[in-house]
């Protein structure tokens, strides 16, 4: 088989509706849009969550409670494993790993997770930590530090 043998299974595709095409078809004349009116009006309709003039579903809900959403803090993070790149009795920070290629933004800073394995005694430091990276990193003896 060949690219340009390449073609959807059957039933996969379907062919555009042709509006404005006579009124046998039921959908010419005025094309599946009735007579007039708001809808008929290009550009016309009502924005997504409109009753009517009814107040609206999410105006009749109370309000209610407190999110600390805005104010959360998104760490970029890193799994331990990765820093098996890194030679022993090495310091990593931040802006080694920036460098190195590892972190794309540091967003509200580092924080190290603990998937896979680390091989190497290394100093971190890192504005966060998971327990199993701490556990980790110090079982073979090296250091996690908060920054």
């Amino acid at each position: 088989m060949k690219l340009h043998e390449l073609k959807p299974n059957d039933g996969a595709t379907k062919a555009k509706k042709r509006l404005g095409r006579g009124t046998a078809s039921g959908t010419g004349k005025t094309s599946g849009k009735g007579h007039k009116g708001q809808n008929a009006r290009s550009g016309g309709g009502v924005r997504p969550g409109f009753e009517g003039g009814q107040l609206p579903l999410f105006r009749r809900l109370p309000k209610r409670g407190f999110s600390n959403a805005m104010f959360k803090k998104e760490y970029a993070t890193i799994n331990v494993s990765d820093l098996n790149k890194f030679e022993d009795g090495a310091v990593v920070t931040p802006e080694l790993l920036k460098e190195m290629g590892l972190l794309k933004k540091q967003l509200a800073g580092v924080k190290v997770l603990g998937n896979g394995n680390l091989d190497k005694k290394i100093t971190v430091k890192a504005n966060a930590f998971s327990k199993s990276a701490i556990e980790k990193i110090e079982n073979k003896g090296g250091k996690a530090e908060v920054i």
